[in-house]
This record gives C-alpha cells, structure tokens and sequence, in this order.
C-alpha cells in the first residue's frame, strides 16, 4: 500500500514556475514507477510524466517536455514536479500515482495502482 499526498498547487500568471510535491507513505514506495497525471475541465485524466523507481530515468509527454522536470527522493519518499513556462492549458488538477508493476512508458491511468487526492493549478493568460 502507497498513500500519496499533493501539495503546492495554486494561481500562476502565464510564463511562470510552479512546484507540485507528492509525499508518500507505505513501505513500497521505492517499488514503484511514480507517475503526474493532470484533468482539466470536462477532459480526461492526461498522462503527464513518470519517473524510475531508481530516479535515474524520466518520461513525459510530448506537450510539457522541456518545461516539466520530476524527481524524488527515495529518502524522503518524496516525489516532485517542477513546473516553468507555464501555459494557460496546463490548467488542470494535478495528481500524484504510483505503479509497481509497470515501466516508466506507462501512460495509462489504469495502470497505476495508487493516487493523490489532486493539486489544483491554474495559469492565468
């Protein structure tokens, strides 16, 4: 078992940075793939980008890479994603998910076993 906690969401103007953190608890959280999915409005749960057991390798989608970074902290069982450029589309709830049985290319929300209760972050134009 893996309880999962956001924090750090809020209002950002256009062209700023926001830092989303995700504190784990439970004994497996160096098992698995750690995940950020965000939901907007009236769309589905989008993959955002993952993050490897080891921290050494990342993985994100197309429309945040060069602009999202994530890391963790297996120490501290702490998950972050540091966010630059921000856009007024990346508005969205933002949740923290933990897989352990998948790879770090898992983008289906289906496939991550545990979640956060979601961080709100909105970017205004």
């Amino acid at each position: 078992q893996v309880q999962l906690v956001e924090s750090g969401g809020g209002l950002v103007q256009a062209g700023g940075s926001l830092r989303l953190s995700c504190a784990a608890s439970g004994r497996t959280f160096t098992r698995c793939v750690m995940g950020w999915f965000r939901q907007a409005p009236g769309k589905e749960r989008e993959f955002v980008g993952s993050i490897s057991r080891s921290g050494s390798t990342t993985y994100y989608t197309d429309s945040v890479k060069g602009r999202f970074t994530i890391s963790r902290d297996n120490a501290k069982n702490m998950v972050s994603l540091q966010m630059d450029s921000l856009k007024p589309e990346d508005t969205a709830v933002y949740y923290c998910a933990a897989g352990p049985y998948i790879s770090i290319t898992t983008t289906r929300a289906e496939n991550y076993a545990y979640w956060g209760q979601g961080t709100q972050v909105t970017v205004s134009s």
